[in-house]
């Protein structure tokens, strides 16, 4: 196993990383920062895991997203 000292995300999976920011920020939160349908139309952690696997822009956006919500203060 490779340590990863300077990567945030390490350790994370993205159902982790997706949930946190949506308690954090809600659906409508999360549509203002990353527009993607899946968290403007009828939104769940199931769908839209679905899509950012699918869908690596969306899924470096909400990584991104990640990062400067909880660790640039």
């Amino acid at each position: 196993m490779s340590v990863q000292p300077n990567n945030p995300l390490h350790g994370l999976t993205l159902k982790t990383i997706l949930t946190e920011l949506y308690d954090h920020y809600g659906w409508d939160g999360l549509a203002q920062h990353v527009n993607v349908n899946c968290f403007k139309y009828e939104p769940s952690i199931k769908s839209s895991l679905h899509f950012l696997r699918r869908t690596p822009w969306a899924r470096e956006e909400v990584e991104q997203l990640y990062v400067q919500t909880f660790f640039e203060k």
